[in-house]
């Protein structure tokens, strides 16, 4: 009986050996336990004396309260999951009226948040910008003028993309492609939905080098999901490059890491209230701890090496947020060649390069300090127009495999 005690445990601690996952560690720690989040209330609105409707019944809505101010105006309450929080004030909601009427929407945030998104209109099929003559700016203050029907009009920050969307985007890129193109659910988010992954590469998956793309860790980040989308479609696209680049390579895929933030219109945490780009450290939250587990259960698997990682975002403005340490590390040089191959092969373009250390426990640093590999933030500016990304999210992707095959 003890003989057989002993086998049990030895094989319990090779079990629980294979699958630990190390953690790395960062100069500014930040704390990423799970906090408490405050849900909205699914409801439709009614300003019944002026039939006027709002509602925020739908995933990724956020419309927090909907209140009269005058015949023509209501004030929008728009609130964060959480706090403390960055400013990404997000809002999503539908809106119509019993009869024909211009209308005008004041948005209100709590005191220390401001306006950050152009609103953007969905009527059937289509998204449009609001046409700027209708935005009114006094200070912090922005209203907007609507013209209202029966018809219920979508306003949002950004076009939404829930996590339905994302998967129907995936499963329609793929058709024709599964042979090389291997799509799974590696866990579940905080809520049960999926975290899905493509495995990208042809010939045999042994001993390839990684790439690993990621994106939707902020929920209203959707101009950086378009770049992540025209980047992956151009390494799917059965060009000669893309035949001998994935001969060469395999591709890790990671198209919504925090699906529940998504749903939940989130500003910028899960549901967890936790932003997780700075968990890549301890992994408190379990879309980050599954998508490392499943990273290096990869990695050890084929005998294979992290070499680069790409986190699709939006910001301000179009930037690459990279890190300084370059020399030792998996690719060199490779920051350098690609930013100088974008330049010259997209058209009026000028890189606009961020380079430092992370310091606080997000993916670049990640990739970094835990696997020694490039590690680069891709940020597409909230305002850039989608055919500018279509153009840089294209040329991104053939540079990069032009590099990487040199």
């Amino acid at each position: 009986m003890k003989l057989n005690y002993y086998h049990l445990l030895v094989a319990f601690l090779i079990i629980v050996s294979c699958k630990s996952i190390d953690t790395v560690s960062f100069e500014t720690p930040v704390d990423t336990t799970t906090k408490a989040i405050s849900n909205q209330k699914k409801q439709t609105f009614a300003l019944d004396t002026i039939g006027v409707y709002a509602s925020n019944e739908f995933d990724g809505a956020r419309l927090n309260g909907f209140k009269r101010t005058n015949d023509s105006t209501a004030i929008l309450i728009i609130n964060p999951e959480n706090e403390p929080i960055n400013n990404s004030a997000y809002y999503a909601f539908k809106i119509w009226s019993k009869t024909p009427k211009p209308f005008y929407l004041t948005f209100q945030y709590p005191k220390e948040y401001k306006h950050r998104y152009i609103p953007k209109l969905k009527n059937g099929n289509l998204w449009h910008i609001i046409d700027s003559t209708n935005v009114f700016k006094r200070g912090d203050t922005v209203t907007i003028k609507l013209d209202l029907n029966s018809n219920p009009l979508l306003v949002a920050a950004q076009e939404i993309n829930t996590s339905t969307n994302v998967k129907q985007w995936y499963l329609n890129l793929i058709k024709g492609k599964e042979d090389y193109v291997h799509v799974s659910n590696f866990g579940k988010s905080k809520l049960k939905r999926n975290l899905p992954v493509l495995d990208i590469y042809k010939g045999s998956k042994k001993n390839k080098d990684i790439i690993v793309l990621l994106t939707r860790q902020h929920p209203p980040e959707v101009t950086g999901f378009f770049a992540f989308q025209e980047f992956l479609k151009t390494i799917l696209n059965n060009s000669n490059l893309s035949d001998t680049f994935l001969n060469k390579y395999r591709v890790l895929a990671f198209p919504i890491i925090n699906p529940d933030g998504v749903d939940l219109g989130h500003w910028r945490h899960n549901a967890g209230g936790v932003d997780t780009n700075r968990d890549w450290s301890v992994y408190n939250q379990p879309e980050i701890k599954q998508t490392v587990k499943h990273i290096t259960k990869t990695l050890k698997k084929n005998n294979a090496k992290l070499i680069l990682g790409l986190d699709f975002h939006s910001t301000y403005e179009d930037v690459f947020y990279t890190n300084e340490i370059r020399e030792g590390t998996t690719l060199p040089n490779f920051i350098t060649n690609w930013f100088k191959a974008l330049e010259e092969n997209i058209p009026n373009y000028k890189v606009n390069e961020e380079a430092g250390n992370s310091k606080k426990p997000v993916s670049k640093g990640w990739f970094l300090n835990g696997h020694n590999a490039t590690g680069i933030t891709y940020e597409i500016g909230d305002a850039t127009p989608k055919d500018r990304i279509q153009v840089i999210g294209k040329a991104t992707a053939e540079q990069m495999m032009k590099v990487l095959l040199k």
